[in-house]
């Protein structure tokens, strides 16, 4: 029998945790396929979120297991535990299959296991895994990341699409398929995490392009240049692309083509209005430019993302439902 270790310490989320135990705890009704058998190894008894556990076995239980899942790290600005992370190696070393979930990378970067492999996380901790460990090649896009022995996902429902990739790779679709219905959540997600990634404008500050970027936002309609911004800034283009980098981590055209697909996303949830008009509300021109650019940003087609995000009232009838 395939065991799934859940490897589990002080400051874990509970949130992945349980989720991972759910998916591999019990197989969907009318599956008969050897299921898995779910150990939880800890050091004693932690504190995970505001539940108190009781782990089955102690961290030299990874070692024996097929797969380990290290779920979330709740304060990446606080190291892992080390006999977590020299556990976790040891297990890899013993031939594991090791997965993370959400921030639960962090604890695998501290264990060497990504170094020189993609790897993703929560797209609010992207920047920082790739910081803290720059040997990682952080992919701030997708789900999940599939390395073969080592895999991550990226933040906390993701953790549920590694997990059915998990079943998918061992039993094969039809019961990864049965294993999403018994859950109630779809097989397979399109697009990553950059259709869920919030970009805001730099808050003001003291700083030469603090009254730049309220300019341009009010003007995204329009066909604005670099040096259209250099202007406006009162710098030369050069100075001007120095500045951004400093301020924003990315080039001035690169952030304004961000911010009119950011108002894509705005017009797409909020209103009903078509395309066509998107496009030229947001300065993109036509709609085959806005869906290229929205499609290759956010990872799906406008008309998908529409479907997913669009803000909708409840009818009675709905809000009522059970």
């Amino acid at each position: 029998m395939h065991t799934v270790a859940l490897a589990v310490t002080d400051g874990m989320l509970h949130f992945e945790l349980s989720l991972a135990s759910e998916v591999f705890g019990a197989p969907p009704a009318g599956v008969d396929v050897p299921w898995y058998r779910v150990a939880v190894c800890g050091p004693r008894a932690v504190r995970v979120g505001r539940f108190l556990l009781e782990p089955d076995h102690g961290f030299d239980g990874l070692a024996r297991a097929h797969t380990v899942i290290v779920p979330g790290w709740a304060d990446v600005d606080v190291d892992p535990p080390a006999a977590l992370v020299d556990a976790i190696r040891a297990a890899h070393e013993a031939g594991a299959r090791v997965a993370s979930l959400c921030t639960g990378a962090f604890v695998l970067a501290a264990a060497g296991l990504l170094d020189g492999r993609r790897a993703t996380t929560h797209w609010a901790h992207t920047r920082d895994l790739a910081a803290r460990y720059p040997q990682v090649k952080v992919d701030p896009d997708v789900l999940y990341v599939d390395n073969g022995s080592v895999l991550t996902s990226a933040g906390k429902a993701a953790a549920m699409d590694l997990c059915l990739h998990l079943v998918r790779l061992d039993h094969g679709s039809s019961i990864a398929n049965a294993a999403a219905r018994r859950l109630v959540v779809p097989p397979h997600r399109d697009g990553g995490q950059a259709q869920f990634v919030t970009t805001p404008v730099p808050a003001p500050g003291n700083h030469p392009l603090g009254e730049l970027f309220p300019w341009v936002i009010e003007r995204l309609d329009r066909p604005l240049t670099v040096e259209d911004l250099a202007r406006q800034a009162n710098m030369s283009s050069r100075n001007l692309g120095r500045h951004f980098r400093s301020v924003t981590g990315t080039t001035p055209l690169q952030w304004l083509l961000t911010q009119r697909i950011r108002h894509a996303q705005e017009l797409l949830e909020t209103t009903d209005d078509g395309i066509d008009s998107i496009s030229a509300a947001t300065g993109m021109g036509t709609a085959t430019t806005l869906r290229r650019h929205f499609n290759r940003t956010v990872g799906v087609p406008p008309d998908t993302y529409r479907r997913t995000f669009r803000a909708q009232r409840p009818t009675p009838a709905a809000s009522a439902t059970t």
